[in-house]
């Protein structure tokens, strides 16, 4: 594929709840693309918190400090404000042809941005706690049967960006829900959970995928920018490591992306 042929896959991690694992999911994905050999950019449009631009900058720091050379995505802060949907425009323009496959973490909240990047997605990805606190954010249940009752209001903003990206190129958007933090506890609460999530994609249109279980691992790497995929630069590799990395292998795997393989992970 020729610089004029390319067309980016264009990736969107989006949830308006704290504390789901939306940032850290977003980069193990571009951190994956890249030592899949993909060429991988990402946008962070929370210029508040900037966590997907840190995370990388902490990336790059410690590869300098300690002499690795490990795949890192490149990556822009676009800030709310004026000309921000222009400028994330310009940024998708640029990467469409640079790139196989473009990034973006979206804002904690409601944001015209936020909105304009979910119009554009190839992939729209929904990182959830397994409970019904975060499951209200698609859907609401009855009290007492926990059956879905109607979609939430994030449904009905995917709902506008399907339909957007299909007014503006005809193209359709592969929403997936991810089951964050699966507990081994609390048996009946999530086969409840799944069960609604089941119900509600049926009406809705989206995928759920297993996402990663509550480890501390994920969070501890964040000062050296490191993921579990860096196994050269991590100095001890255990048995915990070991069924995360299986973990994130299986995310990557069920998104369907073009051009993915199951052996670009070794």
């Amino acid at each position: 594929m020729t610089a004029t042929e390319r067309r980016a896959h264009l990736i969107v991690l989006g949830n308006e709840k704290g504390g789901s694992g939306k940032s850290t999911t977003a980069v193990h994905i571009g951190v994956a693309l890249a030592h899949a050999g993909f060429k991988t950019a990402m946008l962070d449009l929370d210029s508040r918190q900037r966590t997907v631009a840190r995370y990388l900058e902490n990336r790059v720091a410690f590869c300098q400090t300690h002499g690795h050379a490990l795949p890192t995505p490149d990556v822009a802060v676009i800030a709310d404000g004026d000309g921000d949907v222009e400028q994330l425009e310009q940024r998708i323009a640029q990467a469409q042809h640079a790139a196989d496959f473009l990034v973006i973490d979206t804002p904690g909240r409601d944001s015209a941005l936020g909105r304009a990047a979910l119009a554009r997605a190839d992939t729209i990805i929904t990182p959830i706690n397994d409970s019904f606190v975060d499951f209200d954010l698609i859907g609401q249940v009855d009290p007492d049967t926990f059956a879905v009752r109607r979609p939430s209001f994030y449904s009905e903003l995917i709902w506008d960006a399907r339909r957007a990206r299909a007014k503006a190129d005809r193209g359709e958007i592969d929403w997936v829900v991810l089951r964050n933090r699966l507990s081994t506890l609390e048996a009946r609460n999530r086969k409840r959970v799944g069960a609604a999530l089941e119900s509600l994609s049926k009406r809705v249109g989206f995928r759920v995928l297993p996402g990663v279980s509550e480890r501390v691992i994920f969070r501890e790497f964040f000062p050296r920018g490191l993921t579990l995929l860096d196994r050269s630069a991590l100095e001890d590799f255990s048995m915990s490591h070991v069924a995360a990395r299986s973990e994130l292998r299986a995310l990557i795997a069920g998104l369907n992306l073009p051009g993915w393989q199951p052996q670009m992970l070794g």
